[in-house]
């Protein structure tokens, strides 16, 4: 195939990816406010302190990509026996527990990092130590923010189990989920954890920063909803195995460019600083590749400027020229092509229906090559 040609095609699967995740994203956030809307009422009655708390679930959930939900929609899809299967409405509700998952993590990898910044607005920790102020509280502000977001993403890790059990699918289809969605939340706070101790030296070097994306992220972005779409359809171990060779790649792609728009994207279309995740000292394979490349005085840089709190925009451009310098940024960028095109050649190969082939490379494009 020509390069026009593969252009023309990939461009046409974006386009599919884009119109398939706006359904999505209205049918997933539809239930994910109906579902608030009640546990609003239920928190108001309790008490109306409580109501920011419901709000800020609701707005850390409301931002997402939705590539989750579409992921294990899709998986559903591939797998699906339509004479008996599960109805789609149902099905939408239950994988849009995921996001609830996903702003748990968001909440807890914030206080852990000590961001200031989610989705262009204060991370909930800093927006409840702000509300601790404005309310002119007794105690540490920083501590009734930082305890208060612990508190929001555990409540977000409850209604995901409750949105789950509610959403409408099958007793059947409900007890096969279980163990997948048990593993993945399992493995993204053992994850969080790994990423906590490579913060403080453990797991040095490259494959410390694989295994961290690995599980902190790439396995409940896409491994994980696809076989819990699976579990739901009530596919065999040929399908879950599929999804594994599509999901284990592709995740680990898309949490590469995360971490490459997390340096180097355009904060008007991210809605984080380019300099935070710098400023926080993330450990990304972006560093433990610039790390092994420098020489000495790039070393020191790495060593002054990474995760310093002090350091301004000019020192931290300094450290994106030498990520580019080291070749480091070139490498992940290979990494996440590499890595794309493995999963593609798997979503070409899975034992899956037609549309949700079409619609699984689609996302892979679109998880891979996005710019927020």
């Amino acid at each position: 195939m020509t390069a026009a040609r593969t252009q023309q095609r990939e461009s046409a699967a974006r386009s599919l990816a884009a119109a398939d995740l706006d359904r999505l994203r209205t049918a997933v956030s539809a239930a994910l406010a109906g579902f608030l809307d009640r546990q609003r009422d239920t928190l108001a009655a309790m008490d109306a302190s409580l109501t920011p708390v419901v709000d800020e679930v609701c707005a850390v959930a409301e931002g997402g990509k939705r590539l989750r939900p579409a992921f294990a929609y899709w998986g559903w899809r591939g797998a699906r026996d339509e004479a008996t299967g599960e109805d789609d409405a149902a099905v939408l509700t239950a994988v849009a527990a995921l996001e609830f998952v996903h702003a748990s993590a968001l909440v807890h990898d914030d206080v852990m990092d000590g961001a200031q910044t989610r989705r262009g607005r204060p991370a909930t920790h800093v927006g409840f130590a702000r509300r601790h102020s404005g309310q002119e509280l007794d105690g540490d502000r920083e501590l009734f923010g930082t305890g208060s977001a612990i508190l929001v993403g555990d409540l977000a890790l409850v209604w995901s189990d409750e949105l789950l059990r509610r959403s409408g699918i099958s007793p059947a289809a409900l007890s096969r989920a279980r163990a997948v969605w048990d593993t993945m939340r399992t493995e993204v706070t053992a994850g969080q954890y790994l990423d906590l101790l490579r913060a403080a030296g453990g797991l040095p070097g490259p494959d410390g920063a694989l295994k961290v994306a690995r599980y902190k992220s790439a396995g409940y972005t896409v491994q994980r909803p696809l076989q819990l779409g699976a579990a739901i359809a009530g596919a065999g171990p040929a399908v879950a195995d599929a999804y594994t060779a599509v999901g284990l790649p592709l995740g680990e792609a898309f949490q590469l460019r995360d971490d490459v728009l997390g340096v180097f994207g355009d904060p008007a279309v991210t809605g984080k600083s380019a300099d935070d995740d710098l400023r926080e000292g993330k450990q990304t394979l972006l560093i433990a590749l610039a790390a092994e490349a420098a020489g000495p005085d790039g070393l020191r840089l790495l060593d002054d400027l990474l995760g310093n709190a002090d350091a301004g925009p000019e020192e931290f451009d300094a450290l994106r020229g030498l990520l580019e310098s080291t070749g480091a940024r070139a490498r992940v960028e290979e990494r996440i092509t590499e890595r794309t095109a493995l999963a593609r050649a798997a979503i070409a190969e899975a034992p899956i229906a037609d549309d949700a082939r079409a619609a699984l490379d689609a996302l892979a494009l679109a998880a891979t090559s996005r710019t927020a």
